[in-house]
């Protein structure tokens, strides 16, 4: 469904005359096109007995509150986190609050977290231009650790539009002043008079609000932001009641597996359909250049399908294998890099001087989610209906309307819940197939990829190489610090898929300064020097990928943390104080830094003490993670605990980020000790979570999570405790084993 798009008056001063001499021709025009402002209107729906307020709350006669959510739940939270915001602000009772997913609008549009995705500078007239035209077309997408900080100012202005509008109402029938009323647990009070909001709420909703909406101040206890309140989706996931995509059944589905071309310029030439047509349960083989799908009548029917069909692939070109990606790795760091950052004159710093050198690897991440990629689909009469996980809806929706051969307004997208995976629903590729698999067998039908087909065809993290430089002055300052980087044009690369089907935003693509900064993300110290400076080396590995949890910050954190703890140990420095030292006015993360140190039982990363910190300021939140490891028997590395001290400013709710943190500590600890694949004859080794060496219940560690007050602007969550966890590993097992592993996985007798 298209939302309605009206367009407001021009601003003061702005004619279409003017616009048009402003812009110029071409970029110009583009440029001043999108920057035209425009109104959007509403388009919730409203269920028997409910009053819809806005673009973002419903209130039902029985005084249910639902909350209109634009992010997509996989995990983090965001479903228990917005509707908090409104429920705070609007004085409702948590028993009553219901959410669904928000319809496809501009109204609810995340710029900033595509800003934050891609790594994006929004003070450039590309930035303005790309934020201004990811509201254009209602580029909803769930990325950046930015629900709450995108939304938190719209959700609150709902809840308190909401609330003046119940107790103008209330005030009405009382004959007193609508500001002398207060809201708390779902009614309207005046004294001992209270009235229940679903009493309310059909004449409320045609009453006008003042010019400027007072805000709730009252910091008492009927406050619930801040609280530790239940999730929401916590009680529907417990007694398997919430429904994921694989759940959907509609009448006459059927069910598909899908065997894919590798990577490159493969292609189908093979496959044995009567070998397919002699296992019971198979209805039909659809095939095209790239994949062959089996149909069913159950799923694993069409699985078993795959094999007796034997598709092969033909394939061209180079084979990629594990080797040519560490060349291509080395080729890129022995040719010239695009510098990105860069404080003061790293060059001339560096010149005629001796420098402390080190390379490292990091190795290629599988998103390896519970919930393999699936979409159901239904075509009829012209229109596509698609049920599915997904991060961005209408980016979705315009890659199925697109394979479909349809126009985009003839596609409905249902997102639902993410069974995980952290980025890799930013893929849309089982929603084209579900498209054409439902045009083509004109029926309902769900497909699901296997476990193999998923780890196959992931968009893995990327494989990067570093080579660190330093030079080290008086009492071990560092007075120069250089970082070459190795590693795929990601943040483009994504994009040039996400928008494939975007003409506008492709040009806002070729607006943005050379180089990716993406791929070098979190690269920049925190640390105060007089001189550093980070160059991207751009890689061609020959294996698509894509974003996963944190992106490039979960292989630079543990390039610098890694290489700072080789500088403190040659300046002759405890780590910790030597960290702390440098920060400078950073006071926020070197109070991560000291109570980590505090509560982990700091003894220095002396020798022998298996004990490693690192920190990392991430979106507008620090974190410290100290670590304690070991190398027990077999070689395999051992955490044994894990304490972090976190500040992101102003909590929603407390156990959210709790929750956030000790999962992103066990995350980043599966990719430091296993979660990645190497390459054999163009496919990734890995086929099974049994062959990614993740961690089991048995190898949790104790972990200790300290959030540490702060009345600071709510800061990025989600991704925040993965990339100081693998520097913080190694530093351990550095001070355990006395040699240093430079390699991700950490896999000791490497270096």
């Amino acid at each position: 469904m298209r939302p309605r798009l009206p367009s407001s008056p021009p601003a003061a001063g702005v004619t279409r005359r003017g616009l048009l001499i402003g812009g110029g021709a071409g970029v110009g025009l583009i440029l001043a096109w999108a920057l035209w402002p425009r109104h959007y209107l509403p388009n919730l729906t409203a269920d028997t007995g409910e009053t819809i307020f806005g673009a973002w709350i419903k209130i039902g006669d029985d005084g249910h509150v639902t909350v209109a959510v634009p992010q997509a739940e996989h995990g983090q939270g965001v479903y228990t986190a917005l509707p908090q915001i409104v429920a705070d602000e609007l004085g409702a009772d948590w028993r009553t609050i219901a959410v669904e997913p928000a319809p496809l609008n501009p109204l609810y549009a995340n710029a900033l977290g595509a800003d934050e995705l891609f790594e994006t500078a929004r003070d450039t007239v590309a930035g303005r231009w790309r934020d201004a035209h990811a509201v254009r077309i209602g580029m909803m997408v769930t990325a950046g650790s930015s629900s709450v900080r995108t939304f938190e100012d719209d959700l609150r202005q709902a809840g308190a539009a909401a609330r003046v509008l119940l107790c103008k109402v209330a005030a009405a029938r009382w004959q007193v002043d609508w500001q002398a009323c207060d809201t708390r647990g779902g009614f309207v009070f005046h004294g001992k008079d209270r009235l229940r909001f679903a009493d309310l709420a059909a004449e409320a909703v045609r009453g006008s609000l003042p010019d400027a909406l007072p805000m709730r101040v009252n910091e008492d206890d009927t406050r619930l932001s801040g609280q530790s309140l239940p999730r929401l989706d916590a009680p529907a996931k417990v007694d398997g009641s919430a429904n994921f995509a694989g759940d959907v059944r509609l009448p006459d589905m059927v069910f598909a597996s899908i065997r894919q071309a590798p990577g490159g310029s493969s292609r189908l030439v093979r496959v044995d359909r009567a070998a397919a047509d002699r296992i019971p349960g198979v209805l039909q083989v659809v095939t095209n250049d790239r994949w062959v799908a089996a149909i069913g009548n159950h799923w694993w029917a069409a699985n078993r399908a795959l094999d007796a069909l034997a598709p092969r692939f033909e394939t061209q070109g180079a084979i990629v294998t594990s080797a040519t990606i560490r060349a291509a790795l080395q080729g890129a760091l022995d040719t010239p890099g695009r510098r990105l950052a860069a404080v003061g004159d790293v060059d001339a710093t560096f010149k005629d001087a001796r420098l402390i050198t080190a390379e490292y690897q990091v190795g290629l991440a599988a998103h390896a989610a519970v919930e393999t990629m699936t979409a159901t689909a239904r075509f009829a009469d012209g229109r596509l209906e698609l049920w599915l996980p997904t991060l961005a809806p209408a980016m979705a929706r315009d890659a199925a309307a697109a394979a479909a051969g349809i126009a985009t307004d003839r596609v409905v997208v249902h997102p639902m819940l993410v069974g995980g995976a952290f980025g890799a629903n930013l893929d849309h590729r089982c929603a084209e197939q579900a498209a054409i698999l439902a045009v083509t067998l004109k029926r309902p039908v769900q497909l699901t990829w296997s476990r193999v087909e998923d780890l196959l065809h992931d968009r893995f993290r990327p494989p990067a190489m570093a080579r660190m430089a330093a030079r080290l002055g008086p009492n071990g300052q560092i007075l120069g610090w250089r970082a070459r980087i190795a590693a795929p044009a990601t943040g483009q690369e994504v994009a040039a898929r996400l928008f494939a089907q975007d003409a506008g935003f492709r040009t806002a693509l070729a607006l943005t300064p050379s180089g990716d900064p993406y791929a070098i993300a979190g690269a920049v110290p925190p640390y105060r020097m007089p001189a550093y400076a980070v160059d991207h080396h751009p890689a061609d590995i020959g294996v698509p990928t894509g974003h996963w949890r944190s992106g490039a910050h979960s292989y630079t954190a543990f390039f610098t943390e890694c290489f700072l703890d080789e500088l403190a140990h040659l300046a002759g420095t405890e780590p910790l104080s030597y960290r702390i030292g440098m920060l400078g006015g950073d006071a926020r993360l070197a109070r991560c830094l000291s109570t980590a140190a505090s509560l982990g039982g700091w003894e220095g990363g002396i020798a022998g003490s298996g004990q490693g910190i690192a920190c990392h300021s991430f979106r507008g939140s620090h974190i410290a993670v100290l670590v304690e490891a070991h190398v027990g028997e077999g070689q395999a590395v051992s955490v044994d605990r894990i304490v972090a001290a976190v500040d992101c400013g102003r909590q929603i709710n407390p156990d959210l980020v709790r929750q956030q943190i000790e999962g992103g500590l066990l995350f980043g600890m599966a990719a430091a000790t296993g979660g990645s694949t190497g390459f054999t004859r163009g496919l990734p080794d890995a086929r099974g979570f049994g062959d990614l060496g993740l961690p089991r219940l048995a190898d949790t560690p104790d972990i200790t999570v300290e959030l540490i007050s702060s009345e600071a602007d709510p800061g990025g969550v989600s991704e925040l405790a993965v990339p100081p966890v693998a520097p913080a590993i190694a530093n351990a097992l550095q001070a355990a084993t006395g040699y240093r592993l430079r390699c991700l996985p950490l896999v000791p007798g490497t270096k």
